[in-house]
């Protein structure tokens, strides 16, 4: 009998799940005063940066009025503020304030709180292949960034 991990039929569909589980779990155990719904919209306004509504509701799936729901609350916190779109001044731009980032960094700490002792109680050799895990991961997700606008062009070209 092989000591090798079977190949994955579906690895895809497989990392989505598990990092999807990853995330559920470590929101669900972790400690922290901001709501999953606003540390998720946070996170998000982070990765965009400065952003148009339409542009949050675009990458959440979700609608404009849901995000701006989302971004009042935000507001509300002194999380996030608008500013006036340089390219358009009808549009507004969605970003953290300085009490924003303290409080997505604060949350993040304390999702990574709860996994550190799973991950300090592997073995070197689990470590190593969660560490390459990680490098891999990461390499996907940059390929993925590339690639989605020439996937969503394609996608507009066929509807």
């Amino acid at each position: 009998m092989s000591n090798q991990t079977p190949r994955r039929t579906d690895p895809a569909n497989d990392l989505l799940r598990a990092t999807t589980r990853l995330n559920r779990w470590a929101s669900r155990h972790a400690s922290f005063d901001l709501p999953v719904a606003q540390a998720r919209l946070l996170s998000l306004i982070d990765d965009l940066g400065p952003t148009r509504i339409s542009t949050l509701a675009e990458a959440d799936h979700s609608s404009q009025p849901t995000i701006t729901a989302g971004v009042q609350r935000l507001e509300a916190q002194g999380w996030a503020g608008r500013e006036p779109d340089p390219t358009d001044a009808r549009a507004t731009l969605v970003s953290l304030t300085k009490e924003g980032r303290i409080a997505l960094a604060a949350a993040r700490k304390a999702r990574a709180a709860v996994l550190a002792p799973v991950i300090d109680a592997l073995d070197a050799g689990e470590r190593a292949r969660l560490d390459e895990a990680i490098t891999v991961f990461e390499e996907v997700l940059d390929r993925a960034s590339l690639a989605v606008p020439n996937l969503q062009a394609q996608h507009r070209k066929e509807a």
